[in-house]
């Protein structure tokens, strides 16, 4: 199965693997899974970070995209297609231009996106697969 973490869903699986859902804990150690993340997440990460929304105690945001490769991930860069189509998802109540670019990653590539935002679930019918 093809998967795309969420932002948060990232910064847990590297520093608070607890506050995982155990249904989503088991699809990222699953061998057999294709799991994923977002370059937006580390846009995401550094700009927060920089605004202070953000703290890490022995690491800085560009030693993130090292962390995702040491525990297997794999990155899903925005490319060409995914930003020229990207106004076509509806602009619902969700406004986090974050989030909705990797709602759009995961539609467009077909993944499921591992996110406890439970704001997502409007996508539903976008095409938006959510696991947590």
């Amino acid at each position: 199965m093809k998967y795309l973490l969420d932002t948060h869903s990232l910064l847990w699986a590297l520093f608070a693997p607890e506050k995982l859902s155990a249904d989503a804990r088991k699809e990222i150690v699953n061998p057999e899974n294709d799991i994923s993340v977002s370059v937006i997440a580390f846009w995401e990460i550094s700009f927060k970070y920089a605004l202070g929304k953000l703290e890490f105690v022995g690491i800085n945001p560009e030693d993130l995209p090292a962390a995702v490769e040491q525990i297997g991930l794999d990155v899903l860069h925005l490319d060409q297609e995914d930003a020229a189509s990207f106004y076509q998802l509806p602009r619902l109540a969700h406004k986090d231009p974050f989030d909705r670019l990797i709602i759009w990653q995961a539609i467009r590539n077909k993944r499921t996106l591992i996110s406890a935002d439970s704001s997502f679930k409007d996508y539903a019918k976008h095409g938006l697969t959510i696991h947590w």
